[in-house]
């Protein structure tokens, strides 16, 4: 990502299978991409919430989880709860990767991001399909995928993606969010 001066977002996200990770990826490189991204100087930095990123010194944040049986990943929950404070004091946006199909595919938010969501003050949340792919499951998940004979296949959408990229650029530039703390200039 750019080493601007501008502001800089954290891309925190629990990726079971490394989908979601890929989307945090896209996602990080079209924040800075966008028109709003490129005025503000916006850099984007993609962490596995594994490792426990810091928020700290991040201006704003998207927490992101792929969705399994209707929930975010244990991780990603977990993260959120440890750097609560920190996350209330900066805009956070959350992402779901999970529903998997041609539309219409459930369009249900993982039951627990509403907590989650409320709990940080969350600017915004969307859920975006997913990609299932078999042959990256353990066994245990590849009976289960058979038996709800989900639909195999890469249902990530890029361009819905680069969409929600723009919004979280404008939303940080009409905000006039600083680099650092996701305090006002």
């Amino acid at each position: 990502m750019n080493e601007g001066r501008g502001p800089r977002v954290l891309v925190a996200v629990a990726s079971r299978h490394g989908a979601t990770a890929e989307m945090a990826g896209h996602l990080a490189v079209d924040l800075e991409r966008t028109a709003a991204g490129q005025r503000l100087g916006l850099t984007a930095a993609v962490r596995l919430v594994e490792h426990d990123p810091d928020p700290a010194g991040f201006a704003a944040v998207v927490l992101g989880s792929s969705v399994y049986a209707g929930r975010w990943d244990q991780s990603a929950r977990q993260w959120a709860n440890r750097h609560l404070t920190l996350l209330r004091d900066r805009p956070v946006w959350l992402l779901s990767s999970g529903p998997v199909g041609s539309a219409p595919f459930p369009t249900d938010e993982a039951h627990d991001v509403d907590p989650i969501a409320r709990q940080i003050g969350a600017c915004g949340r969307r859920t975006f399909p997913g990609r299932l792919d078999p042959d990256r499951l353990g066994h245990g998940e590849r009976a289960l995928v058979r038996a709800m004979r989900a639909p195999i296949g890469d249902f990530r959408d890029r361009a819905a993606l680069r969409s929600w990229a723009d919004e979280i650029a404008e939303h940080l530039a009409a905000t006039r969010v600083d680099g650092t703390r996701g305090a006002r200039a």
